[in-house]
């Protein structure tokens, strides 16, 4: 068994749970996403009642680590809060499930859209009233890898204190998860938002589709987005750790103290089936990733094994 894991084992069985009730917890950007496959789920099971709460990942982890809050499945932008957050204390494992890119959205209202493209994005983004936004870094993977964008388009321009000029300016719109960002881009108070291209497009957003090198949407360049590092909460009051750019994969788990774990094999399983949910990803403009490696594969639920791979 993995070092580490040794308090994992694997969760077959009810904990006492309402057998028709799942309780999901997952990040902003899986807003739309979740709902259609909840649907899709509930019409091959109609009497399951599914809640849900959306949160950036971090926040929403810290939801799951909190003993009152339920939560049946956790389904976050990003599989490294899980590792980083949940693992071992409050889950075993992960499953990674879908892929994603950054973009810079913005609408046909937004200053200069007429004119904004892959090249001069950031030139536009510094432009005098202008304005930017972003999300909370400490809360939510998007701004984690806003961050990340940011640092990376300074080293692919080569133009030292680019990043610092772009974070700053969107600084003066930062809110809690990057979902929350929108209605600022919708009613114009804001022009320009670092954002998921799969959101844009659910949200029927324009966007600029960022040169792989900077959107975090390629793993064979992980090795050109790990030069790029910032710190930000970790799991503990006052705890801060390093996070390295990386291509973005997201990751879902079931919690320890899920009370209803059968259930949520049976949704996750939903999720993870090429012609179910990851269709549905895939058609929302995420792509699929099942089955990844997983350094956990051995304290994955044996019904969820297949979806995974050994590392």
């Amino acid at each position: 068994m993995l070092a580490g894991s040794f308090a994992c084992s694997r969760h077959n069985s009810n904990n006492g749970g309402s057998d028709n009730v799942l309780y999901i917890i997952h990040a902003g950007s899986l807003t739309y996403p979740v709902k259609v496959i909840s649907d899709a789920f509930r019409e091959e099971h109609p009497d399951i009642i599914i809640r849900t709460e959306a949160w950036g990942s971090k926040a929403g982890a810290r939801r799951v680590t909190e003993l009152e809050t339920p939560a049946d499945v956790f389904m976050s932008a990003d599989y490294m809060v899980i590792k980083n957050m949940l693992i071992p204390e409050h889950a075993c494992w992960y499953l990674s499930f879908a892929a994603n890119e950054m973009a810079i959205v913005y609408t046909g209202r937004s200053k200069y859209a007429d004119v904004i493209n892959a090249d001069n994005w950031y030139d536009i983004i510094l432009r005098p009233g202008v304005e930017s936004g972003r999300s909370n870094p400490d809360h939510d993977p998007c701004g984690v890898r806003t961050v990340f964008t940011a640092k990376l388009a300074e080293k692919y321009y080569e133009m030292p204190g680019l990043a610092e000029q772009l974070l700053d300016r969107a600084g003066r719109n930062i809110r809690p998860k990057e979902t929350d960002l929108i209605a600022l881009l919708e009613s114009g108070h804001i022009d320009y938002i670092y954002l998921y291209s799969s959101v844009a497009e659910q949200h029927g957003l324009e966007y600029v589709e960022l040169h792989p090198r900077l959107n975090l949407g390629d793993p064979s360049l992980n090795d050109w987005y790990s030069k790029v590092q910032t710190e930000t909460l970790g799991a503990r009051p006052g705890e801060r750790i390093t996070e390295w750019g990386q291509a973005m994969v997201y990751g879902l788990t079931i919690p320890k103290r899920s009370q209803n774990q059968a259930l949520a094999a049976e949704f996750v399983s939903f999720v993870m089936e090429g012609d179910k949910g990851q269709k549905i990803l895939d058609s929302l403009g995420q792509p699929p990733l099942a089955p990844a490696p997983s350094q956990y594969y051995e304290v994955i639920p044996e019904k969820l094994q297949k979806y995974a791979k050994k590392p």
